[in-house]
């Protein structure tokens, strides 16, 4: 019986990194969309709003 291998490697490091980016930057994109639907000027982070009117 072989031992399973607990060790973090580079590759799934890498993999885990990428994962993780695309999630935060799929949720980002999801908020921000949902703002442009409902007419709501967007707004970073700085409270700067981006009136485009």
């Amino acid at each position: 019986m072989q031992k399973a291998q607990q060790e973090m490697t580079s590759v799934k490091a890498a993999l885990l990194s990428f994962a993780m980016l695309s999630a935060i930057m799929m949720g980002g994109l999801g908020i921000y969309a949902s703002d442009a639907a409902s007419n709501h000027n967007a707004v970073d982070g700085y409270g700067v709003t981006a009136a485009l009117r």
